[in-house]
């Protein structure tokens, strides 16, 4: 019988009982520093492999390291049968003469069939040199065989004692009493498949399942009309404090993160602080998301320069974030809440069928290269099968019209998402990069670099992240962490 929880403390009585989150070490006490991480992989042009040299076993004390490891065989399993299938198993039926092997731009008319599997924005405007208007081309490839990817082993049974029990109204709209953690609808059917994949995204398990800090690094990328390159014309820092507050399976309390949680319906809240650009050092963010779709989530920032807190209104999380190429419900590549009375939707499921897409890295020696035009390196592609899901705005008040999801079937993860405005045109595009733990079963952006594009203003913010697991507390995401954050 498989132990779901992690980390269980054997008594001197020989009595075993579950890890409290008592049980586990500050994090501010092992959590790496900017510069300790860079010291493993820089920024820029670096292939060393983070994930490899710098792994979470070195950083994480034992309590907290034990406490997330699985038996990767029984993962693979329980995964699996939760979702009915095995990736390997359902790919390779689109132009298979696309063998794992290396491909460059050069080799777009002697294989035809990549055209055929690549996504078409990835195919016709990144699998090229780095040239402007945008940042993140790449002019090379390796295509490795499919894997069998898989979540946590306490992920995958959540989601499987809890499948039939998560129920959609009649408008396809998520009764959030009924979702206890997990994946929601680990095998996606009947009238509102659509919005049960996107709801699968929205309870995400990402990131050691909500409770992780994060360094960030992003860099505003424009074309230089002088010398017909690209450079950056801005830099930033942040960090990210994030706590999961219901359908907690991985570190303790597991269920909901405390009475409060449960008695408003919290899901998620977080904390960020910016060290930059300049003008913006000191700004901190604050945000407290609920599970009741009709219920308004709450943003609030606070303004050094200002000296107060500020509350975002629904059109505010539509401006962008601290100059970069995304809003604030852009957060993550997609934190907009699924709601029947803000900004609401029309689901389709486009297409499922396999692509090839970027691969989750195990090694993180991706990596980013300003001198050749901010190129993506060593980066690894990997066929995948995937859902296509349109959601198509009925507000006209809203920043996007619609949005087109490319979203892992296997894993639910998404890899690459295109919104475009109330006019038809393509406005701004977001595509991932995950690291995997393979002894954990948890996907993060650790080590892989992310993209952020403005296509009607030609603009590209490249982000390289690091995350590691931790267990915070309320008082670490509260609204009087955020005004001692930004003193």
């Amino acid at each position: 019988m498989w132990l779901t929880q992690g980390l269980i403390s054997v008594l001197l009585t020989g009595l075993v009982l579950p890890a409290q989150a008592a049980d586990f070490p500050p994090p501010s006490t092992y959590i790496p520093t900017l510069t300790e991480v860079e010291k493993h992989k820089s920024h820029y042009e670096d292939p060393r492999p983070l994930l490899k040299d710098y792994p979470l076993k070195q950083i994480l004390p034992p309590q907290v390291y034990n406490a997330l490891v699985y038996d990767v065989d029984a993962m693979k399993k329980e995964w699996s049968e939760a979702i009915g299938f095995k990736a390997p198993d359902v790919v390779g039926k689109i132009a298979p003469e696309i063998k794992p092997g290396k491909y460059s731009y050069k080799d777009k008319d002697k294989y035809p069939g990549l055209k055929e599997l690549m996504i078409p924005l990835h195919y016709n405007d990144r699998f090229k040199p780095g040239a402007p208007p945008y940042a993140g081309n790449f002019p090379e490839m390796e295509v490795i065989p499919t894997q069998q990817y898989y979540w946590a082993l306490p992920v995958a049974e959540a989601t499987r004692k809890n499948a039939d029990k998560t129920k959609l109204d009649d408008k396809g709209y998520i009764n959030w009493k009924t979702w206890q953690g997990g994946y929601p609808f680990p095998r996606p059917s009947g009238k509102f498949k659509a919005q049960q994949i996107m709801y699968n995204v929205e309870k995400r398990a990402l990131q050691f399942n909500g409770d992780f800090f994060m360094w960030g690094r992003f860099d505003g990328v424009n074309f230089d009309g002088l010398t017909k390159t690209l450079k950056r014309d801005f830099e930033g820092i942040y960090d990210v404090k994030h706590v999961a507050l219901a359908g907690r399976v991985a570190l303790p309390p597991h269920g909901w993160f405390d009475k409060r949680a449960e008695e408003r319906g919290e899901a998620r809240g977080f904390i960020s602080k910016f060290y930059g650009p300049r003008d913006v050092y000191g700004t901190v963010a604050s945000a407290m998301y609920y599970l009741d779709p009709k219920t308004v989530d709450q943003q609030m920032m606070f303004i050094p320069s200002l000296r107060r807190v500020r509350k975002l209104s629904a059109t505010d999380t539509q401006d962008p974030v601290m100059g970069q190429d995304q809003i604030y419900d852009d957060q993550e590549g997609w934190l907009q809440k699924l709601s029947p009375t803000k900004y609401p939707y029309k689901f389709e499921l486009l297409a499922e069928r396999e692509f090839l897409v970027p691969a989750p890295t195990v090694d993180g020696s991706g990596y980013v290269s300003p001198k050749h035009n901010w190129e993506f390196r060593n980066i690894k592609f990997e066929r995948r099968p995937m859902y296509v899901v349109q959601l198509t705005q009925t507000d006209p008040n809203y920043v996007y019209g619609k949005r087109i999801f490319y979203i892992d079937m296997e894993t639910f993860n998404y890899v690459h998402i295109e919104n475009y405005d109330q006019k038809g045109r393509l406005y701004r595009t977001f595509d991932n990069g995950y690291g995997f733990h393979p002894e954990m079963g948890y996907f993060s952006w650790s080590a892989s670099p992310i993209l952020n594009t403005d296509r009607i203003d030609h603009h590209s913010t490249v982000q390289t992240i690091y995350v590691v697991p931790a267990l915070w507390t309320r008082g670490d995401i509260s609204m009087g962490g955020v005004v001692k954050l930004g003193k």
